[in-house]
């Protein structure tokens, strides 16, 4: 029995026996549906974009049969790209919305898609709950009233305006950028190149397979490029996921640089010529606070998912918003994270202080931070019996210091006297609970993630 179509925490994700081209018509007639009844569209365009596997390209082009079949026009890249260009072109062209086939760090054996309505942001639920609702099987207009579907180049506008965004001279900067065989390549490195920086490619070459690892930036699937930027003298590394909307950094000194370290690092550099309040997600490190209490500077948090983020951004006006795994926007951009923008910040803040000397500096300006998480596993249907359970049963100590505070933004965040925190929440894309924890050493986040798993382990 097949599983029914969701959007979950970033659009709907399947393995292929599940994500299929029948099933792939539907949410395209559901986002026509959508875009008719509740947007009250009659016709307009949809940016419609796809990652680098295999199936991506024939799924986009049956969304753009469908939506033509509706009376939309349609617009698909004549090659893979990465999701934030397809999101730009919707602020850039005044696009009705744009639809993504891509199941971003996820294993070949699945696809997904992402709908990005009119406001170039995330979709909210009560998007994604009205598209849903009108799952079903396509049910074309007279074929007098259909729409068009056309190639178009989304790179040349999108440059144009990150150039704008971020007028940086990198010809004294060498970087090694790793697309993991993602959408980045092409895109990523063919921007830092042209802001003048030296780019020597890794794993660049189109690969559905994506070389026989996950196209995920974590430390583990990084090692190479650590090595590499050593062997090489660069600057720094650089690397996307599977559809670049989310970014990870190598150094010299460190190799892997936490996203947390990253965040406020770029946080940092960005107030140096800017003003404005950070958004960052309730699993993201206090550090920021730290840096924006230094400048004068306020903090949003937000329940996790970078759809809450962008929310935050809009209703703030934030200079930066951000997540712990890695996805970032800023002001003056659409606020969808975007791992291509990131990059070339990324550069522009090497080009002014190294990371390493920058993160030295803020660590001894605020304190060490150090954070880690893990998971236990737990159902669906269950997460919400754990949760009221564990609200019943919150401890007033933990691991020897006394709780000061719960935030209930999203699980329960134990906030304890001396700045280190627990968070236990249910993960939104798989059946585990997360515990999360951050302290002023590793040793002690250890401590804190055992209690973390000493508390929810007996409620599973």
């Amino acid at each position: 029995m097949e599983t029914p179509i969701s959007f979950g925490t970033d659009g709907w994700r399947a393995t292929l026996d599940e994500f299929t081209a029948p099933r792939v018509r539907m949410v395209g007639q559901a986002v026509a549906d959508y875009l008719r009844e509740v947007e009250d569209r009659e016709s307009g365009t949809v940016a419609v974009g796809y990652d680098a596997r295999d199936t991506s390209r024939g799924f986009a082009e049956e969304l753009c049969r469908v939506l033509a079949a509706n009376g939309f026009d349609a617009l698909i890249p004549p090659r893979d790209c990465p999701t934030p260009l397809a999101v730009w072109t919707i602020a850039d062209r005044d696009l009705a919305g744009a639809l993504v086939v891509s199941a971003s760090h996820n294993p070949p054996n699945y696809n997904g898609v992402k709908f990005f309505p009119h406001d170039a942001a995330p979709a909210l639920p009560e998007v994604t709950d009205e598209i849903m609702a009108r799952i079903a099987e396509p049910d074309p207009l007279p074929e007098s009233e259909h729409g068009s579907v056309r190639e178009e180049d989304f790179l040349e506008p999108y440059a144009e305006h990150v150039f704008d965004l971020v007028d940086a001279d990198l010809s004294d900067l060498t970087v090694v950028y790793d697309a993991i065989h993602g959408s980045g390549r092409g895109f990523t490195d063919e921007l830092l190149e042209r802001a003048g920086a030296t780019v020597h490619r890794r794993r660049c070459e189109q690969d559905a397979e994506f070389g026989g690892t996950n196209p995920e930036p974590s430390a583990e699937n990084l090692q190479g490029l650590v090595e590499e930027i050593r062997e090489r003298d660069a600057d720094l590394g650089i690397a996307n996921d599977g559809d670049s909307d989310r970014i990870a950094v190598v150094t010299p000194e460190r190799g892997f640089l936490d996203e947390n370290l990253f965040f406020a690092a770029v946080y940092d550099h960005l107030l140096e010529t800017q003003s404005g309040p950070a958004v960052r997600t309730v699993s993201t490190t206090f550090l920021i606070d730290r840096v924006a209490e230094a400048h004068g500077e306020d903090v949003y948090e937000t329940a996790v998912g970078y759809k809450w983020v962008a929310q935050a951004m809009g209703e703030h006006d934030a200079l930066i918003g951000g997540e712990e795994s890695g996805g970032f926007s800023i002001r003056g951009h659409n606020r969808e994270k975007d791992g291509v923008l990131m990059a070339l910040v990324a550069a522009a803040a090497e080009s002014e202080e190294s990371f390493d000397e920058r993160v030295d500096r803020l660590l001894d300006e605020h304190g060490e931070i150090h954070q880690s998480k893990v998971s236990v596993d737990c159902a669906d249907d269950e997460k919400s019996r754990v949760l009221t359970d564990l609200e019943a049963n919150l401890p007033d100590e933990v691991a020897g210091e006394h709780v000061e505070n719960v935030n209930t933004t999203d699980g329960f965040k134990i906030l304890l006297e001396d700045g280190s925190w627990l968070l236990v929440r249910p993960s939104g894309t798989e059946p585990k609970m997360r515990v999360y924890a951050e302290a002023g050493s590793e040793e002690r986040v250890e401590e804190l993630l055992s209690a973390g798993r000493e508390l929810v382990e007996p409620l599973v």
